[in-house]
């Protein structure tokens, strides 16, 4: 669970600053679950370069609550949670310090979009939050203020998520947190998981990830597993800690993302599948396949070119041929091309996709 927030202050010396906006969303690797958002009267004057920058002035935050009067609730809503801010080193301080003014010590654990954009999308301008969402396509309104902030922050750590094919973001929040879940807890996390296409990951205390799952329904196949008394479900059932998912949207997206993953995480109590790979090409050389995705006005979207799938993933933008750079950019690279180019020939074959879009050579 993650507490995705953004913060806007005073201004003023290091550790002076008192807060004046602050906006929280709760997301649990899929959608916001809750949120707190307030204006807060800080108790102090804004620098004037602070006004001109955020429109928050003075006089808006008169009959704002105090932070005392919110901190209960800030408390609550990132309890057993990680923060996730654009620069978290700057919003955690700004907390803490704070806290540490009601002589309340507050601690979470914390993950920054900048170094995780840094290390998932690379060759970048720009990693200020307004310049990395307009070149990745992610709208962004209210610039400078908390929620317009906190929500653009929300919208680019799910597509670093969907970026991070090695799972380490997840793997890492768990080995945080999961090792504190008893085995008992384990069916109340079954419960949690949705009805809903997709592939699962299966970990163990150190958040490592044992065993990789697909299917039309990930909750049926997940009980499934674990009410099996074969050698090798009884091994995975010992060492289970924790089970994470992701909604796929479509077949095809099941289908790749599942043995594309197979390969990169080599997860120990799968059976690795060998492939006759594809020897015809594809009609065309370049183009776009364009199928349903996650949610509503989402679209799944593999890129095949010079005749190799290169990239997939997930965008809201309709497609336009002058966006082609900016999918490129949200888009996952593909390094098991040919297994790639083999499940998605194999699936053509006997399924259609939504669109395809040819693309100029």
């Amino acid at each position: 669970m993650y507490a995705i927030l953004d913060i806007e202050t005073t201004g003023g010396k290091f550790n002076e600053e008192g807060i004046t906006e602050i906006a929280i969303y709760k997301f649990d690797g899929h959608e916001v679950v809750d949120q707190f958002i307030s204006l807060i009267n800080p108790e102090k004057p804004i620098q004037e370069f602070v006004v001109k920058l955020t429109g928050i002035n003075n006089k808006m935050l008169r009959n704002a609550p105090k932070f005392y009067e919110v901190a209960k609730r800030i408390v609550e809503i990132t309890k057993n949670c990680i923060l996730v801010a654009h620069n978290s080193s700057f919003d955690y301080r700004i907390l803490r310090t704070e806290f540490n003014r009601l002589g309340f010590d507050f601690e979470r654990n914390t993950l920054c979009t900048v170094e995780l954009s840094q290390a998932l999308i690379q060759n970048q301008p720009s990693y200020s939050l307004g310049k990395l969402t307009k070149s990745l396509g992610i709208p962004i309104t209210d610039r400078h203020r908390a929620t317009g902030d906190a929500l653009a922050t929300v919208k680019l750590f799910k597509l670093l998520l969907a970026k991070d094919d090695k799972k380490s973001i997840i793997q890492n929040a768990i080995k945080y947190f999961d090792k504190r879940l008893e085995k008992e807890k384990l069916k109340n996390l079954i419960e949690e998981i949705p009805t809903v296409l997709g592939v699962f990951y299966v970990h163990d205390a150190n958040g490592k990830v044992i065993y990789i799952g697909k299917g039309k329904n990930i909750k049926s196949e997940i009980n499934n597993l674990f009410i099996k008394t074969s050698r090798r479900s009884v091994k995975i059932q010992e060492r289970a800690i924790s089970v994470s998912f992701e909604k796929t949207g479509n077949e095809l997206f099941t289908r790749l993302k599942y043995y594309l993953e197979l390969e990169n995480l080599a997860p120990k109590f799968n059976f690795k599948k060998k492939f006759k790979h594809a020897q015809e090409d594809f009609n065309n050389d370049n183009f776009l396949l364009i199928d349903k995705g996650r949610e509503v006005e989402e679209h799944a979207v593999v890129l095949i070119e010079n005749n190799q799938v290169k990239s997939y993933g997930y965008t809201s933008l309709a497609y336009q041929e002058n966006n082609i750079e900016i999918l490129k950019s949200v888009l996952t690279s593909i390094e098991h091309s040919e297994i790639a180019k083999t499940i998605t020939k194999n699936f053509l074959n006997r399924n259609k996709v939504k669109k395809i879009v040819r693309l100029e050579s």
